[in-house]
């Protein structure tokens, strides 16, 4: 019976709260430590870092990178990869992904002569995409956190944790998987930071032992965070007056004296291939959690997608660049590696102020450079769209053509009643479940579509849905039915476009609120008329990362927009990464779209069981408040949302 125990350290000079001046400091406080120690006491570690990093630490201090060349050649310390920047994954195109791989791995043999075969992945950001893309660039092995894939798979063995795994990928792909564990290195650092006592860390540490031999993560996070703070946090730990990396020492020296525990390298972990508890191949996602990340729910991919001192906006000028890049006949790899820079995650969190207004110009200047401009709709005919009946009926608009039938409620900001393609069916598709459709308390309100919805702490929703008085006219694209809704905020311009040829609704919004805000602003909402779909078998499909499009069958309770606490406006997200979502059962399901380089939304799925009727739900996130929200100015934010019914 043993234990053996591995260690991988995130190195990150990129970090949002280290100002550039304290780079050097930190290599002196934090980097060179570790390499100090693993040699002291002839440690296997393994240390991961970015080609960024791994760029800014030789021209800051090449000794460092002299010293870590010895110790790889020497067999002690091993290299894993993460890419040229960390970049997340699942919210990129695919193309991002691959040449933030291509160009990290350029550098790392460049720089240390050695090409890592085991990646951390950035944030650990899994989706099923981005295990072909992986494999591709040359990696036999991710590492990813067990804990939140464990919490929405109950029916896995806990056993599993302690062996390597496969993880499952879209294309029939899959890739060895090592794990990490959270829980594991928050301890560690509450141990380092004095907040557990070292008998007690120990405790837990020997606590994993079992009747056979197992591998458990001790450490797999930040170095930056020991013997010194960025000095961003309210609630920061005072450096503990032992010094952190004399603790850090102590644990060691315990940890090696017990014979029932031994260090290996990361890698060695993939050499336990034997017996009934390692190898399975896993599903790491989930419908409710379709990109699964480390830590506690409030490191979900909403952090990085709309929230921070402005992700929808910076994303949105990503994408541009994105597609200027794609265009560009003459774009090089030291465009695209521009490009991975200013898609890290560290500018997207709690970023120091001159840091983002540093980043801000350098975003300003590639654009220049690469000459980005916002994208264009165009329309897919000349000759106006005549084959239209339109009435008002009461509070409705009725808007009739040979395909498509439409109501929308001029009481509620033109909120889509119904939406019917009489193709297929005479039954409305999408549109409002109105108050009393369920027969409980708890769910006795009007369920609309084609609306939006902003909450902000402590105050008053501010929504689209107040009567109004639309003008409409007969265009190219079919039949316009526009309004302006005055809010508390300022005014927003609605729009939707009936193109009864193409068989295809439009939801236009023109957001101009002059005023900085914090909160939640999600828009486009999509509820299923559940007559019109299969009881039995309700999916959502779309792309987090990878070429193929994920499929996650909707057999929980799901509502990715749920808010875990005043301060935290949402759970999860979808990535969009293609700008498509679809969502129905096996023979026909509604396709949303939208142009990330309009606006970089993200998607969010609802899906809830009452009184035996089911509740369906999809809508779009252009804004979410968390602890790394800063007060912004929307304006000008203008998008364009289009449904349509695709047969599977």
């Amino acid at each position: 019976m043993h234990l053996d125990l591995y260690n991988f350290f995130h190195l990150n000079l990129a970090y949002s709260a280290i100002a550039e001046s304290d780079r050097s400091r930190v290599i002196e406080r934090c980097y060179w430590p570790l390499l100090d120690l693993a040699r002291r006491r002839d440690l296997p570690f393994s240390i991961e870092l970015s080609g960024y990093t791994l760029e800014t630490i030789q021209a800051l201090d090449p000794s460092w990178i002299e010293a870590f060349v010895s110790l790889i050649h020497d067999g002690q310390c091993e290299l894993i990869g993460s890419g040229y920047a960390q970049v997340i994954g699942p919210l990129v195109p695919h193309e991002v992904t691959t040449v933030n791989l291509r160009i990290g791995h350029a550098l790392y043999e460049r720089i240390l002569g050695v090409r890592p075969r085991i990646a951390l992945l950035n944030e650990q950001a899994f989706s099923a995409g981005l295990v072909p893309i992986y494999k591709e660039q040359g990696y036999d092995a991710i590492i990813m956190e067990w804990n939140n894939p464990f919490r929405e798979h109950p029916e896995w063995d806990p056993e599993w944790r302690y062996f390597p795994q496969r993880a499952k990928g879209t294309e029939a792909s899959e890739i060895a998987l090592i794990w990490n564990k959270s829980i594991s290195f928050q301890k560690f650092q509450r141990y380092v930071h004095g907040e557990l006592e070292l008998d007690e860390l120990i405790a837990y540490v020997k606590s994993q032992l079992g009747p056979h031999a197992r591998a458990f993560p001790l450490y797999g996070n930040d170095v930056e965070i020991f013997d010194f703070r960025p000095g961003r946090y309210m609630t920061e730990k005072v450096i503990h007056d032992e010094g952190e990396w004399v603790r850090i020492d102590q644990l060691y020296a315990a940890l090696q004296d017990d014979p029932d525990l031994q260090f290996v390298k990361t890698s060695t972990v993939l050499k336990i291939r034997d017996g009934v508890n390692a190898n399975h191949l896993l599903d790491l996602t989930s419908a409710a959690q379709p990109i699964p990340v480390k830590k506690q729910q409030k490191y979900n991919v909403v952090r990085w997608g709309v929230s921070g001192r402005g992700d929808t906006a910076i994303n949105t000028r990503c994408w541009r660049l994105y597609e200027g890049l794609r265009k560009k006949a003459n774009a090089v790899d030291s465009d695209w590696q521009e490009l991975c820079y200013l898609w890290s995650s560290d500018f997207r969190t709690h970023i120091r102020e001159e840091r983002w207004n540093e980043f801000l110009t350098r975003l300003a200047q590639f654009e220049h450079k690469v000459a980005v401009l916002p994208s264009v709709v165009q329309g897919q005919s000349s000759e106006p769209q005549t084959h239209f009946k339109c009435y008002r009926n009461g509070r409705y608009l009725e808007i009739e053509g040979d395909n498509l039938a439409v109501r929308v409620n001029c009481s509620k900001g033109l909120a889509l009643d119904a939406y019917t393609d009489k193709t297929i069916s005479k039954v409305s598709l999408i549109g409002t479940l109105h108050h009393g459709y369920f027969d409980d308390i708890l769910w006795s309100a009007d369920f609309y579509s084609g609306h939006f919805v902003f909450e902000s702490p402590g105050k008053h929703k501010v929504t689209d849905l107040v009567p109004v008085e639309p003008s409409f006219k007969m265009t190219s694209l079919g039949v316009e039915v526009s309004t302006m809704i005055h809010t508390a905020l300022g005014d927003v311009n609605k729009l939707w476009i009936i193109d009864d040829a193409n068989r295809e609704i439009r939801l236009k919004y023109q957001f101009r609120w002059p005023e900085p805000v914090v909160g939640s602003l999600r828009l486009g909402y999509m509820t299923l008329n559940p007559m019109a779909f299969d009881r039995g078998y309700v999916a959502y499909q779309s792309h987090n990362g990878g070429r193929d499009l994920e499929t996650f069958s909707m057999t929980e309770e799901i509502d990715h927009g749920s808010p875990l606490s005043f301060l935290l406006s949402a759970n999860h997200a979808i990535g969009m990464t293609k700008g498509v979502a679809m969502i129905g059962d096996a023979d026909k399901q509604i396709q949303l779209r939208i142009d990330k380089t309009d606006q970089a939304l993200l998607g969010m799925i609802t899906h809830q069981t009452v009184s035996e009727k089911k509740f369906t739900r999809m809508c779009l996130s252009a804004l979410e408040h968390d602890d790394t929200s800063k007060p912004l100015v929307l304006e000008p934010f203008d998008v364009e949302i289009r449904y349509s019914l695709k047969f599977a």
